[in-house]
């Protein structure tokens, strides 16, 4: 792995926010795209993204036409195709090490990419904002199915899944544009959000709304706010600390935080 040389004001920063992680009580992570993009895991917004050629069909769509619903899984499996067998990278490593020495509260994700769960880290830790990509839910009784099975079936028949149980749309576990926000989360998110001395942002552009919402919901209940991140983000002014730097070499020494 190539370690990316850091400006000295980088790495003050850096040296800065383990100080501060080192003597924080229960800090809460919040992971965007950026955490996941050494891992071969493209983000939304770089040029030349997969997504771009592959978007995610909108949610209202998806539900009023099997056209769409046979689209949205062929885009599915092709992006599955580029980075279905991603692995965790450093910035994921280190933050299962700080939840598995109690440091680290809980985990809020805006990713569908399950590599905190592959990571180490109980699901029960990990708060989804915008669900998993690695398995799938009918709409109407929400019985999962397996992305297996439904690609077998699917790349035999070109047909969009249906439930094995009620005969209900299929959809991976994620939550799509025009898709209601999963409440529990959003509840359970705040609540966390709320109850930490430092909730740290990795690898979030802060641009995407309501999860946008919650560093400033922490910050107003007491808690330092620090970000860390390859570009600047609208809520640098309203934290403690900015990093900007990879986000690997930032977060790998946690891994050894007692």
């Amino acid at each position: 792995m190539d370690h990316h040389e850091l400006t000295q004001d980088a790495l003050d920063d850096v040296a800065e926010m383990r100080d501060m992680l080192r003597n924080a009580r229960r800090i809460v992570g919040f992971t965007g795209a950026g955490i996941s993009t050494e891992c071969g895991v493209p983000d939304f917004r770089s040029p030349g993204s997969p997504w771009l050629k592959f978007p995610p069909i909108e949610f209202g769509e998806f539900v009023s036409s099997p056209a769409a619903r046979q689209e949205a899984w062929r885009r599915k499996f092709a992006m599955d195709d580029i980075y279905g067998h991603a692995k965790p990278g450093r910035g994921h490593r280190a933050l299962a090490h700080l939840v598995s020495v109690g440091r680290m509260s809980a985990i809020i994700t805006q990713n569908i990419d399950n590599l905190h769960q592959a990571s180490g880290v109980a699901p029960s830790r990990i708060i989804e904002l915008h669900g998993n990509g690695a398995y799938a839910r009918c709409l109407d009784c929400g019985l999962r199915h397996e992305l297996a099975d439904i690609r077998a079936r699917f790349e035999a028949t070109g047909e969009p899944p249906v439930c094995a149980s009620c005969g209900g749309i299929v959809k991976t576990a994620t939550i799509s544009f025009g898709q209601a926000m999963p409440e529990r989360e959003m509840l359970r998110a705040q609540a966390v959000a709320m109850d930490c001395d430092v909730f740290l942002v990795v690898g979030s552009s802060l641009v995407v709304h309501p999860a946008a919402t919650l560093p400033l919901i922490a910050r107003q209940s007491g808690a330092r706010l620090v970000i860390l991140n390859r570009d600047p983000t609208p809520l640098d002014e309203a934290a403690s600390l900015v990093v900007n730097a990879d986000i690997g070499d930032a977060l790998e020494p946690l891994a050894q935080l007692n």
